[in-house]
């Protein structure tokens, strides 16, 4: 059968296996736009069928890139766990030294997101991540060993150099597995990783910090120490086990290494792997518009986003919990969160679109926290809305990221553009550590306000990039496509080629 929208069956999408040869020529499949480009296939090996061999990729794809982002995500945000066991008395931080240690990591984390996808590439997934991960594994454990706010500010700056290429890495290599119509799930999944992170960082946190005194280290110690050692012991493991790209897999014989190429090449075109990226490659794709209105539409969900995980111990204190019952408390939202983002992602593959899902979540965020600006004495509702906060975010961002790096034909344009979208989105993060100060409590109306106008400027930006790929599409369909490209024009231009279609 047809391997396109309609197609039906079971696995993470609902496409079955497919035999039929591709009309001699057909080497690019824009997607979603025209439904006359829907019918090109490839040539499915005999011995298996397209859903089998997707269900191999996702068992040695998706389990990796989930635990590895759930361990960094986990080490990145557990300093909120820790603030909760008395690190900020026993480290002798006063004022905003705290927001401070949390602004240090994004620095590099900034910096070397473009960098880090280039050398991703040189390197191979499996040996640069695993190395990044042995690397903030180690730096939390030495966390948990510091004595004073200078050792601290040093941990968290090479927490942040060696997390730099863990989300941009791990997307990127999503992308570079599956097609457009069947990735959402895939991302929605992988990205859920963060709520499972935050989730089992407030259980973890309050088991752990029963530990206090063992060894004579304080609780909040124990929480860097341990989560540290259990990302180092993984990182071991996935130097030998972490998957790579579809060229490079052993897993697959040369004839379905073939057809999953093939596949991904009828959908987007040759994407260069073998070559290169050169810094001309970073000035001509950051000469387009696109590429900054992706940035804009992850920068504006970035800062609610790292509000809730840095703060929220520190939000759901002043409801008068104890500090382990702020921990358990804070576990609910995220778990709400991983819920409804798998939720949207699913009908989000399922109708094939994005721009909707990117949207309409939102207004759930911006009701939400228009009530957290209003509400002051019932605690119920405003932990209920903390939940809402949530969904809203985490449920869009991975789509906002799907959509956006999807739309990036080739591997030098969408290593570029996928780091560009996440360093520069996390900006916001660096904006996030100072908007809940200790001073604004138990209110925090700054902090509320600023997440509510970046949560606006992630909607416009969104809206302006639909837009500009809904006219993009316009302008390519009245025009003439078959210009005479090469195989190798074709690849070096990705989605600027006249016959690539954007998705919405």
């Amino acid at each position: 059968m047809a391997i396109g929208k309609n197609s039906s069956g079971t696995s993470l999408d609902n496409e079955k296996g497919a035999d039929i040869v591709v009309p001699s020529g057909n080497t690019y499949h824009p997607g979603f736009v025209d439904s006359d480009r829907d019918d090109l296939n490839v040539v499915c090996p005999p011995h298996t069928t397209e859903r089998k061999i997707k269900n191999r990729i996702d068992w040695h794809i998706l389990p990796f890139v989930s635990i590895m982002y759930l361990l960094a995500f986990l080490d990145r945000v557990n300093i909120a766990n820790a603030k909760a066991f008395d690190l900020q008395d026993d480290l002798g931080l006063h004022k905003t030294e705290y927001n401070t240690a949390l602004t240090i990591f994004f620095v590099p984390y900034v910096i070397f997101e473009v960098p880090s996808n280039i050398l991703l590439k040189r390197f191979s997934p499996r040996v640069w991540l695993s190395m990044c991960m042995m690397g903030f594994g180690l730096v939390s454990i030495f966390q948990g060993l510091v004595q004073n706010y200078a050792g601290l500010l040093t941990t968290r700056f090479f927490l942040g150099v060696f997390e730099t290429g863990m989300f941009p890495g791990c997307f990127y290599l999503i992308g570079m597995w599956y097609k457009r119509s069947e990735a959402q799930k895939r991302y929605s999944l992988f990205f859920s990783s963060t709520s499972l992170a935050g989730a089992f960082g407030g259980l973890l946190a309050s088991a752990i910090g029963k530990m206090d005194g063992v060894r004579g280290f304080s609780g909040w110690r124990w929480i860097f120490i341990l989560e540290g050692v259990i990302t180092a012991v993984v990182a071991i493991i996935f130097f030998f086990t972490f998957p790579s790209f579809p060229e490079e897999a052993k897993w697959l014989n040369e004839e379905e290494r073939t057809f999953v190429k093939a596949r991904l090449q009828a959908e987007q075109g040759n994407n260069g792997a073998e070559r290169k990226i050169t810094f001309h490659d970073v000035v001509t794709v950051m000469k387009d518009h696109r590429i900054w209105l992706g940035g804009f539409m992850y920068l504006g969900m970035i800062v609610p986003a790292y509000s809730y995980a840095f703060f929220s111990p520190a939000i759901i204190s002043t409801y008068d919990y104890s500090p382990i019952q702020t921990q358990l408390h804070s576990v609910p939202p995220w778990a709400a969160s991983f819920a409804f983002s798998l939720l949207v992602a699913t009908l989000s593959d399922w109708t094939q679109h994005r721009a909707a899902f990117a949207l309409a979540p939102l207004s759930i965020s911006i009701a939400a926290l228009a009530a957290l600006l209003s509400i002051h004495t019932n605690t119920t509702v405003e932990y209920a809305m903390l939940h809402l906060v949530t969904i809203g975010t985490y449920g869009v961002m991975p789509i906002v990221v799907c959509w956006f790096q999807m739309n990036l034909g080739g591997h030098h344009r969408r290593a570029i553009g996928s780091a560009w979208q996440i360093g520069f989105g996390n900006l916001g993060g660096i904006i996030a550590t100072y908007l809940f100060l200790d001073t604004d409590a138990p209110y925090f109306t700054k902090g509320y306000s600023i997440c509510l106008a970046f949560i606006l400027l992630s909607a416009i930006s969104s809206t302006l990039y639909l837009i500009s790929i809904h006219l993009e599409n316009k302008r390519r369909a009245k025009t003439v496509t078959n210009v005479g490209l090469s195989e190798y024009e074709k690849t070096e231009m990705g989605d600027l080629n006249p016959e690539y279609r954007y998705m919405y």
